[in-house]
């Protein structure tokens, strides 16, 4: 009976600490429950693999996301602003909800009409990872080498781009970059899914989602906080949609130069902050991960992206010197890529959304701003063997759902042929069956 009762005691504890994964991260960094709107903390990994004996890196095919921005919509600022207004016009909000209407005030005049354009913070990320490249992968940028970069058509990500060019054009201006943002590359760079968008939250997905959210709202004292009389807030406000767009403003304030005078993180207590991260985090899985309640589809929206970086790997490989592909686009892109890709296992189905933390699902590890996942490609110095590649998903090694040659390091033809297999599969069977459906 002792024996049972201390197995029983090292699974529960065992199960405590798997499901207290991100509750213990976010405590550590506040700032990581803002899922995408985490500002890049910059690689984890303080070194890389050295590579097999006798490799040398030749070749990078990247995609990012462009760096901290601001809030895309003049309504993701009004709404909190709209609502603390009128309970104060209606003399309803506490001294503590006068503070917070002061803020709400400052942030929304920094951010008017500049909304979901790139800040300050995020052009220096980009400058940090275009030298922490070039630094990692001397290599690749030596010489007169071309660097062929591509964004998509939208502001903040032209600038990510041309803020990591001038890094790297700072370093060596021997460089002959291509750099260019047309609408000929959307059906890439973003393409617009119309097909698999109208799939990932059908109705019943949807009511799995609303019930799991309802499980997760606790607002009662934010509000108790924030307003005089109760019989006020829950008459005049929608108390969710208010506490939603506090925290969406105070997630997104450490993207912007305000971060260094207040916060509005204090609105919240941890469970709060916790619930409120759990409802992102799920919303995230279902429209953009690997998740089974809508038949893992979202992922493969990247097919384009995926068939192209393998198309032009190719390609450029045959090349002496082949430089870098660089692409700067959209999280959108990079979490469904680097679920498509299966880095780290994100590829894996998570039957129960309540199980996403426990399972080690986290957006934050995937797509804060600036994400991006990089494939490098080695060639041996004699000419003779295999080429080496390995993914980096935030500048850190991942793996591959492959064998490796040794430590992160993969043969391109096995992951070539994983891919284009997966790709195909998927294109032949799920894309034919919804043609016919829809016949």
């Amino acid at each position: 009976m002792r024996i049972f009762c201390v197995l029983l005691s090292l699974i529960c504890g065992s199960y405590t600490l798997s499901a207290q994964i991100s509750r213990q991260e976010i405590r550590e960094n506040i700032t990581r429950s803002g899922a995408n709107y985490y500002a890049y903390p910059g690689p984890q990994q303080e070194s890389l693999t050295p590579p097999p004996t006798g490799y040398t890196p030749y070749y990078i095919s990247h995609y990012g996301r462009h760096g901290s921005r601001y809030l895309i919509f003049d309504g993701d600022y009004d709404v909190a602003y709209h609502i603390l207004m009128r309970a104060d016009s209606a003399s309803q909000l506490t001294p503590f909800g006068k503070e917070v209407l002061k803020k709400v005030v400052m942030i929304r005049q920094e951010a008017y009409k500049r909304y979901g354009e790139l800040t300050l913070r995020g052009a220096e990320q980009h400058r940090a990872i275009g030298r922490r490249m070039y630094e990692r992968f001397p290599e690749v940028f030596k010489g007169q080498t071309r660097i062929d970069a591509k964004s998509t058509v939208v502001i903040r990500c032209i600038l990510s781009m041309e803020n990591a060019l001038q890094e790297l054009y700072a370093l060596n201006p021997q460089l002959d970059i291509r750099h260019d943002a047309s609408e000929h590359d959307m059906w890439y760079m973003n393409f617009d899914d119309r097909v698999l968008n109208k799939l990932k939250m059908p109705a019943e997905v949807q009511q799995a989602y609303d019930e799991f959210c309802h499980r997760h709202q606790h607002n009662d004292r934010i509000m108790r906080q924030l307003f005089k009389n109760e019989r006020y807030w829950k008459k005049e406000v929608d108390s969710q949609d208010l506490a939603y767009h506090l925290f969406k403003l105070a997630s997104n304030l450490q993207s912007t130069e305000l971060r260094r005078e207040f916060t509005l993180y204090d609105i919240f207590n941890e469970q709060e902050i916790y619930d409120l991260w759990l409802q992102t985090n799920a919303w995230w899985y279902i429209n953009f991960g690997p998740c089974p309640l809508n038949g893992g589809i979202s992922p493969y929206t990247q097919r384009n992206l995926l068939h192209v970086m393998l198309n032009e790997a190719d390609s450029c490989l045959q090349l002496p010197h082949p430089g870098a592909t660089l692409r700067y686009g959209h999280e959108v892109c990079v979490m469904p890529l680097a679920c498509l890709l299966e880095l780290d296992n994100y590829g894996r189905a998570i039957d129960d959304l309540e199980q996403l933390d426990d399972e080690g699902w986290l957006s934050y590890r995937i797509f804060p701003m600036a994400c991006n996942v990089q494939l490098i490609f080695y060639r041996p110095d004699n000419g003779e063997g295999d080429i080496l590649m390995k993914a980096l998903l935030n500048e850190n090694e991942a793996r591959l759902p492959l064998t490796p040659v040794e430590g992160p390091y993969y043969k391109w033809k096995d992951f070539k042929e994983y891919f284009n297999n997966k790709l195909n599969a998927f294109e032949q069977n799920v894309l034919r069956e919804n043609k016919e459906e829809r016949k």
